[in-house]
Protein backbone atom coordinates (compact mmCIF):
# COMPACT_ATOMS: atom_id res chain seq x y z
CA UNK A 1 0.00 0.00 0.00
CA UNK A 2 1.42 3.42 -0.95
CA UNK A 3 2.22 6.66 1.43
CA UNK A 4 1.81 9.50 -0.33
CA UNK A 5 2.78 12.02 2.74
CA UNK A 6 6.11 12.58 1.58
CA UNK A 7 8.03 11.88 -1.97
CA UNK A 8 9.10 8.45 -1.03
CA UNK A 9 5.60 7.28 -1.39
CA UNK A 10 6.62 4.07 0.28
CA UNK A 11 4.74 0.87 -0.74
CA UNK A 12 4.07 -0.68 2.74
CA UNK A 13 3.28 -4.26 3.55
CA UNK A 14 0.62 -5.37 6.25
CA UNK A 15 2.18 -5.23 9.46
CA UNK A 16 5.37 -2.63 8.36
CA UNK A 17 5.69 0.91 8.57
CA UNK A 18 7.30 3.27 5.83
CA UNK A 19 10.73 4.80 6.19
CA UNK A 20 9.48 7.68 8.41
CA UNK A 21 8.61 4.60 10.91
CA UNK A 22 5.11 6.45 11.55
CA UNK A 23 3.10 5.33 9.36
CA UNK A 24 1.57 1.78 9.45
CA UNK A 25 -0.50 -0.86 7.36
CA UNK A 26 -2.80 -2.28 9.35
CA UNK A 27 -5.54 -4.64 8.77
CA UNK A 28 -4.64 -3.64 4.90
CA UNK A 29 -5.34 0.35 6.26
CA UNK A 30 -2.87 2.68 6.24
CA UNK A 31 -2.73 4.22 9.99
CA UNK A 32 -1.20 7.08 12.03
CA UNK A 33 -0.67 5.41 15.42
CA UNK A 34 0.71 8.15 17.20
CA UNK A 35 -2.40 10.41 15.78
CA UNK A 36 -2.92 13.63 18.17
CA UNK A 37 -0.09 12.27 20.78
CA UNK A 38 1.81 14.98 21.30
CA UNK A 39 5.53 14.72 22.32
CA UNK A 40 5.68 18.46 22.13
CA UNK A 41 3.07 21.60 23.45
CA UNK A 42 4.30 24.77 24.16
CA UNK A 43 3.56 28.86 23.37
CA UNK A 44 6.42 30.33 21.36
CA UNK A 45 7.47 33.46 20.59
CA UNK A 46 6.89 33.33 16.38
CA UNK A 47 10.56 34.04 15.69
CA UNK A 48 11.77 30.94 17.21
CA UNK A 49 10.20 29.13 13.94
CA UNK A 50 11.94 31.07 12.43
CA UNK A 51 9.26 33.31 11.21
CA UNK A 52 10.47 37.42 11.00
CA UNK A 53 7.42 38.30 8.09
CA UNK A 54 4.63 36.63 9.36
CA UNK A 55 2.57 38.14 12.47
CA UNK A 56 5.96 39.54 14.07
CA UNK A 57 5.77 40.27 17.78
CA UNK A 58 3.01 37.37 18.41
CA UNK A 59 3.43 34.15 20.59
CA UNK A 60 2.14 31.05 18.82
CA UNK A 61 1.35 27.39 19.93
CA UNK A 62 3.93 24.81 18.70
CA UNK A 63 3.34 21.28 19.07
CA UNK A 64 4.72 17.80 17.49
CA UNK A 65 4.09 14.22 17.03
CA UNK A 66 7.12 12.23 16.73
CA UNK A 67 8.66 11.09 13.26
CA UNK A 68 10.42 12.72 9.99
CA UNK A 69 11.39 10.93 6.73
CA UNK A 70 15.41 12.26 6.55
CA UNK A 71 17.77 11.20 9.49
CA UNK A 72 19.96 14.21 9.29
CA UNK A 73 22.97 13.51 10.93
CA UNK A 74 22.82 17.07 12.73
CA UNK A 75 19.86 17.43 13.67
CA UNK A 76 18.71 19.76 16.42
CA UNK A 77 15.59 17.90 17.45
CA UNK A 78 16.81 14.30 17.31
CA UNK A 79 14.70 13.21 20.22
CA UNK A 80 11.43 13.84 18.60
CA UNK A 81 12.30 13.26 15.05
CA UNK A 82 14.51 10.12 14.98
CA UNK A 83 11.76 8.17 17.63
CA UNK A 84 8.71 6.04 15.32
CA UNK A 85 6.29 5.82 19.08
CA UNK A 86 5.01 7.64 20.99
CA UNK A 87 6.57 8.17 24.58
CA UNK A 88 5.56 10.82 26.90
CA UNK A 89 2.47 11.89 25.52
CA UNK A 90 -1.32 13.19 25.96
CA UNK A 91 -3.78 12.37 23.34
CA UNK A 92 -4.75 16.03 21.89
CA UNK A 93 -8.08 16.35 19.36
CA UNK A 94 -7.74 18.72 16.68
CA UNK A 95 -10.85 20.57 18.41
CA UNK A 96 -8.99 20.50 22.05
CA UNK A 97 -6.02 21.99 20.11
CA UNK A 98 -7.37 24.87 18.55
CA UNK A 99 -9.21 25.16 21.73
CA UNK A 100 -6.25 25.61 23.64
CA UNK A 101 -4.96 27.99 21.45
CA UNK A 102 -7.79 30.36 21.79
CA UNK A 103 -7.57 29.72 25.45
CA UNK A 104 -3.91 31.29 24.94
CA UNK A 105 -4.93 33.97 22.96
CA UNK A 106 -2.89 32.93 20.66
CA UNK A 107 -3.03 34.04 16.36
CA UNK A 108 -1.53 31.12 15.57
CA UNK A 109 -0.46 27.50 15.72
CA UNK A 110 2.60 25.88 14.52
CA UNK A 111 4.00 22.07 13.69
CA UNK A 112 7.02 21.94 14.05
CA UNK A 113 10.44 20.72 16.30
CA UNK A 114 9.81 17.17 14.13
CA UNK A 115 8.56 16.67 10.48
CA UNK A 116 4.89 17.69 10.44
CA UNK A 117 4.90 15.80 7.02
CA UNK A 118 4.88 12.36 8.42
CA UNK A 119 1.89 13.56 10.68
CA UNK A 120 0.25 15.61 8.08
CA UNK A 121 -3.08 14.08 8.98
CA UNK A 122 -3.20 15.88 11.91
CA UNK A 123 -1.99 18.34 10.64
CA UNK A 124 -4.55 19.00 8.39
CA UNK A 125 -7.60 18.27 10.56
CA UNK A 126 -6.57 21.08 12.94
CA UNK A 127 -6.09 23.34 10.45
CA UNK A 128 -9.31 23.08 8.94
CA UNK A 129 -11.11 23.79 12.64
CA UNK A 130 -8.49 26.71 12.98
CA UNK A 131 -9.27 28.62 10.02
CA UNK A 132 -13.07 28.69 11.12
CA UNK A 133 -11.65 30.56 14.30
CA UNK A 134 -9.35 32.51 12.14
CA UNK A 135 -6.11 31.10 14.17
CA UNK A 136 -3.26 30.96 11.36
CA UNK A 137 -1.39 27.79 10.89
CA UNK A 138 1.95 27.33 10.36
CA UNK A 139 4.56 24.28 9.31
CA UNK A 140 8.23 24.02 10.15
CA UNK A 141 9.48 21.29 7.54
CA UNK A 142 12.31 19.77 5.62
CA UNK A 143 9.91 20.53 2.32
CA UNK A 144 10.13 17.15 1.47
CA UNK A 145 6.14 16.82 0.03
CA UNK A 146 4.67 14.35 -1.85
CA UNK A 147 2.56 16.40 -5.02
CA UNK A 148 -0.48 14.83 -3.44
CA UNK A 149 0.64 16.36 -0.05
CA UNK A 150 1.96 19.88 -1.28
CA UNK A 151 -1.19 20.59 -3.25
CA UNK A 152 -3.32 19.55 0.28
CA UNK A 153 -1.36 21.29 2.68
CA UNK A 154 -0.97 24.48 0.72
CA UNK A 155 -4.96 24.77 1.17
CA UNK A 156 -4.52 24.68 4.83
CA UNK A 157 -1.52 26.26 6.23
CA UNK A 158 -1.01 30.00 5.82
CA UNK A 159 2.26 30.23 6.63
CA UNK A 160 5.78 27.61 5.85
CA UNK A 161 9.40 27.73 6.69
CA UNK A 162 11.69 25.45 4.99
CA UNK A 163 14.85 24.28 5.59
CA UNK A 164 17.15 24.54 2.31
CA UNK A 165 19.80 22.46 3.97
CA UNK A 166 22.26 22.51 1.24
CA UNK A 167 23.15 20.93 -2.01
CA UNK A 168 22.39 17.85 -3.81
CA UNK A 169 25.45 16.00 -2.41
CA UNK A 170 25.02 17.05 1.08
CA UNK A 171 21.11 15.98 1.26
CA UNK A 172 22.41 12.43 0.14
CA UNK A 173 25.57 12.06 2.48
CA UNK A 174 24.10 14.26 5.85
CA UNK A 175 20.45 14.00 5.40
CA UNK A 176 19.85 10.69 3.76
CA UNK A 177 17.23 12.82 1.58
CA UNK A 178 17.01 14.42 -1.97
CA UNK A 179 16.72 18.36 -2.26
CA UNK A 180 14.59 18.13 -5.66
CA UNK A 181 11.33 17.75 -4.29
CA UNK A 182 12.49 20.56 -1.46
CA UNK A 183 13.42 23.22 -4.37
CA UNK A 184 9.95 21.62 -6.56
CA UNK A 185 7.92 22.38 -2.79
CA UNK A 186 9.24 25.89 -2.71
CA UNK A 187 8.70 26.98 -5.74
CA UNK A 188 5.01 25.39 -5.62
CA UNK A 189 4.11 27.31 -2.71
CA UNK A 190 5.37 30.80 -3.81
CA UNK A 191 3.28 30.49 -6.94
CA UNK A 192 -0.17 29.00 -5.00
CA UNK A 193 0.56 32.82 -2.57
CA UNK A 194 1.26 30.82 0.60
CA UNK A 195 3.80 32.91 2.80
CA UNK A 196 7.43 31.49 2.44
CA UNK A 197 10.53 31.70 4.61
CA UNK A 198 13.37 29.51 4.01
CA UNK A 199 16.07 28.50 6.44
CA UNK A 200 19.81 26.99 6.26
CA UNK A 201 21.79 25.88 9.33
CA UNK A 202 24.96 26.21 8.35
CA UNK A 203 28.14 24.07 9.23
CA UNK A 204 30.97 25.90 9.50
CA UNK A 205 33.51 23.02 7.91
CA UNK A 206 30.81 21.82 5.42
CA UNK A 207 29.12 24.57 3.93
CA UNK A 208 31.64 26.36 2.08
CA UNK A 209 31.08 30.02 0.37
CA UNK A 210 30.78 28.67 -3.24
CA UNK A 211 27.23 26.39 -1.74
CA UNK A 212 26.14 29.64 0.10
CA UNK A 213 26.38 31.20 -3.58
CA UNK A 214 24.91 28.48 -5.26
CA UNK A 215 21.86 28.47 -3.08
CA UNK A 216 21.56 31.88 -3.14
CA UNK A 217 21.08 31.78 -6.69
CA UNK A 218 18.63 28.80 -5.99
CA UNK A 219 16.58 30.76 -4.12
CA UNK A 220 16.72 34.03 -5.95
CA UNK A 221 15.32 32.17 -8.95
CA UNK A 222 12.83 30.82 -6.61
CA UNK A 223 11.56 34.27 -6.22
CA UNK A 224 12.05 33.60 -2.22
CA UNK A 225 11.95 36.75 -0.10
CA UNK A 226 13.17 35.39 3.67
CA UNK A 227 16.25 34.00 4.02
CA UNK A 228 17.03 32.66 6.91
CA UNK A 229 21.39 31.47 7.63
CA UNK A 230 21.38 29.74 11.31
CA UNK A 231 24.25 28.93 13.07
CA UNK A 232 25.02 24.95 14.05
CA UNK A 233 25.93 23.59 17.36
CA UNK A 234 27.17 20.13 18.01
CA UNK A 235 24.52 17.55 17.84
CA UNK A 236 23.42 13.74 18.00
CA UNK A 237 25.65 12.40 15.15
CA UNK A 238 27.84 15.38 14.99
CA UNK A 239 28.79 16.51 18.49
CA UNK A 240 32.50 16.18 17.10
CA UNK A 241 31.95 18.94 14.75
CA UNK A 242 32.50 22.71 16.08
CA UNK A 243 30.01 25.19 16.54
CA UNK A 244 29.95 27.46 13.56
CA UNK A 245 31.35 30.63 14.72
CA UNK A 246 29.62 34.23 14.56
CA UNK A 247 32.31 35.16 11.65
CA UNK A 248 31.56 32.80 9.80
CA UNK A 249 27.94 33.28 9.52
CA UNK A 250 28.04 37.24 9.75
CA UNK A 251 30.77 36.47 6.42
CA UNK A 252 27.91 33.75 4.86
CA UNK A 253 25.10 36.76 5.63
CA UNK A 254 27.42 39.38 3.38
CA UNK A 255 27.74 36.41 1.01
CA UNK A 256 24.20 35.39 0.09
CA UNK A 257 23.42 39.28 -0.17
CA UNK A 258 25.21 39.61 -3.23
CA UNK A 259 22.31 37.94 -5.20
CA UNK A 260 19.28 40.46 -4.32
CA UNK A 261 17.66 38.17 -2.42
CA UNK A 262 15.17 41.19 -0.25
CA UNK A 263 15.79 39.96 3.37
CA UNK A 264 18.64 37.68 4.51
CA UNK A 265 18.95 37.30 8.13
CA UNK A 266 21.63 35.09 10.81
CA UNK A 267 20.16 32.93 13.19
CA UNK A 268 21.06 31.74 16.71
CA UNK A 269 23.36 34.42 17.02
CA UNK A 270 24.08 37.82 18.49
CA UNK A 271 24.59 39.42 15.28
CA UNK A 272 22.06 42.36 14.55
CA UNK A 273 20.53 41.70 10.89
CA UNK A 274 17.52 44.12 11.09
CA UNK A 275 14.67 44.26 8.76
CA UNK A 276 15.68 46.71 6.44
CA UNK A 277 13.03 48.39 3.08
CA UNK A 278 14.68 46.69 0.00
CA UNK A 279 13.39 50.08 -1.73
CA UNK A 280 14.97 52.88 0.84
CA UNK A 281 17.07 50.99 2.80
CA UNK A 282 15.62 52.32 6.50
CA UNK A 283 15.26 49.86 9.39
CA UNK A 284 11.40 48.53 9.48
CA UNK A 285 12.64 46.06 12.61
CA UNK A 286 15.69 46.72 14.33
CA UNK A 287 15.77 43.80 16.03
CA UNK A 288 13.70 40.93 15.86
CA UNK A 289 13.64 39.37 19.30
CA UNK A 290 13.70 42.93 21.40
CA UNK A 291 10.50 43.24 23.43
CA UNK A 292 7.87 45.38 22.52
CA UNK A 293 9.71 46.19 19.46
CA UNK A 294 6.18 45.50 17.51
CA UNK A 295 4.28 48.80 19.62
CA UNK A 296 7.47 51.30 19.55
CA UNK A 297 9.72 50.62 16.29
CA UNK A 298 7.88 48.25 13.92
CA UNK A 299 8.26 50.93 10.76
CA UNK A 300 5.75 49.32 8.87
CA UNK A 301 2.28 50.14 7.88
CA UNK A 302 -0.68 47.60 6.38
CA UNK A 303 2.16 45.71 5.07
CA UNK A 304 4.01 48.98 3.53
CA UNK A 305 7.63 51.27 4.53
CA UNK A 306 6.36 53.80 6.38
CA UNK A 307 9.24 55.69 5.15
CA UNK A 308 8.47 55.07 1.22
CA UNK A 309 5.42 53.23 0.44
CA UNK A 310 7.04 50.21 -0.38
CA UNK A 311 5.15 46.71 -0.08
CA UNK A 312 6.96 44.78 2.38
CA UNK A 313 6.55 41.22 2.55
CA UNK A 314 4.53 39.30 4.69
CA UNK A 315 1.84 39.68 7.05
CA UNK A 316 2.26 42.50 10.04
Amino acid sequence: MYCNFCYRHCNINEGQSGFCGVRKVENNKLISPNYGFLEALAIDPIEKKPLYHFLPGTKTLSVAEVGCNFKCSFCQNWQLSQTKKSKNSKYVSPKDLVNLALEYKVPSISFTYSEPIVWQDYVIDTAKIAKKHNLKTIMVTNGSFSKEARETLSLFIDAFNIDLKGDSKYYKDICFGNITPVIEGIKYLIEKGNHVEVTTLLIESIHSEEIVKQLSKTLKKLDVKVWHLSRFFPNYKMNNYKATSESFLSEMVNIAKSNGIDFIYGGNSTIDTPTICPNCKKILIPNHFRLNYINNNLKIEKGNCKFCGAKIYGLF
